[in-house]
């Protein structure tokens, strides 16, 4: 995994701001910025407590409010895709074999000089919904590319990398996927700050320091679960931000 950081985005920037204008109006673009020296006070004690959590945590805990929150997520995450696709942006599913970037540098190099995204579809991520339930974000989004019908994941991973790792040059690494998370925490209702702890960095915690690594078999993606996360730890991630200086990303709070 790759561990420097490039420089800012700034039109990526601009298109963040003028998303954040439209959809959440009252100062809250002005945030966008201040995020990009955004760095964790970092504390793999807390890393590995999210990741005990989540490997203990039902594979499908979705009540009527959780259920809620994802429709609210995945309503402003179609909203960022057609806010990167208006301005010109091209999201593409890819089809050859293997992984469509070989690390952030070349992600964040390749995304900036062609205007176009690769995206690792979810159905060969992570193959078939797992047979205790389905995962909201699997469901088709009603975006279709090139022929194929994104699942909602696919539409997150696409504006993450954008806003997370092109727009602010955030690499793979465990800190790189936590300022990712924070940037891009700012492009969403606080209302569902939840649901991206859990489908971001309670699944990079996981990757990074959970309990399976114990056993030597090497990193590999956690299942996709859902439910969520006491609140406290939500609130201690964003505390590692803010108690290094930042101001912590937006907080709209309709939409």
């Amino acid at each position: 995994m790759d561990t420097g950081k490039a420089a800012p985005d700034i039109d990526l920037i601009g298109l963040a701001r003028t998303y954040l204008d439209r959809w959440f109006p009252g100062g809250h673009a002005a945030t966008v910025g201040l995020a990009a020296g955004a760095a964790p006070r970092w504390d793999e004690g807390y890393c590995r407590e999210v990741a005990r959590w989540y490997d203990g945590a039902p594979a499908l805990a979705y009540d009527a409010r959780l259920a809620r929150l994802y429709d609210r997520f995945k309503r402003e995450t179609v909203r960022q895709f057609h806010a990167i696709a208006g301005a010109g942006l091209r999201v593409v599913p890819w089809r050859r074999p293997g992984q469509p970037y070989r690390g952030s540098a070349e992600l964040i190099e390749s995304v900036r000089s062609t205007g176009t995204i690769h995206v690792y579809l979810t159905s060969e991520g992570h193959g078939p919904a797992p047979p205790r339930g389905r995962h909201p974000l699997r469901e088709p989004s009603g975006v279709t590319v090139d022929g194929v019908e994104l699942a909602h994941n696919d539409l997150f991973r696409a504006v993450h990398d954008i806003f997370g790792h092109v727009m602010y040059g955030n690499s793979f690494s465990a800190r790189g996927e936590f300022r990712a998370s924070f940037c891009h925490m700012g492009m969403y209702s606080q209302d569902v700050h939840p649901v991206l702890f859990t489908e971001q960095v309670a699944q990079i915690c996981w990757y990074y320091f959970g309990p399976h690594l114990a056993s030597g078999g090497g990193r590999r993606y956690p299942e996709q679960k859902v439910f969520e996360f006491p609140a406290p730890f939500l609130e201690r991630f964003k505390g590692m931000f803010t108690a290094a200086g930042a101001t912590g990303p937006g907080r709209p709070t309709d939409g």
